[in-house]
């Protein structure tokens, strides 16, 4: 039997409908300025922390493959069939983007709003939903 932390997982779920939010008022209000560019700073690492940290629990939970990076992480649980084929590629370009939010801050353009910031509202409701429904196959429970 696993042990899945579906709590933890699922604190962390109810997080994205409101970075979900906030891209979009950040694109609806994007003027390159300051404050937006931080808040799009912020919202994007919010992202990266909740895609990673969920794989990392469910790598955990179900024993998987160890990873070796972030992307490793997106990989991993892309393999197991958590969420959709479509959502690998702009999870690895989400996770990609640590670094030089977390590390090279100081050379991010934040008066650039970030291409991948558009289509990240509806990857994040897809790997919302896609976890949920994994672990409810996996687990049989359904966590809302």
């Amino acid at each position: 039997m696993y042990y899945v932390n579906q709590e933890q997982i699922e604190l962390r779920l109810r997080c994205i409908p409101g970075i979900v939010e906030a891209m979009q008022t950040i694109m609806a209000e994007w003027d390159g300025g300051k404050l937006i560019g931080l808040a799009q700073e912020r919202a994007l690492h919010l992202a990266i922390e909740i895609v990673t940290d969920v794989g990392s629990y469910l790598i955990d939970g179900f024993i998987m493959r160890d990873a070796s990076s972030y992307e490793d992480i997106v990989e991993i649980i892309g393999e197991e069939g958590v969420f959709p084929s479509d959502l690998l590629q702009p999870l690895t370009e989400l996770v990609r983007l640590r670094r030089p939010l977390v590390q090279d801050y100081y050379a991010w353009n934040g008066e650039e709003r970030h291409p991948l910031l558009e289509e990240l509202p509806d990857v994040l409701r897809s790997f919302e939903a896609s976890v949920r429904q994994y672990l409810d196959k996996e687990l049989g429970t359904v966590n809302k």
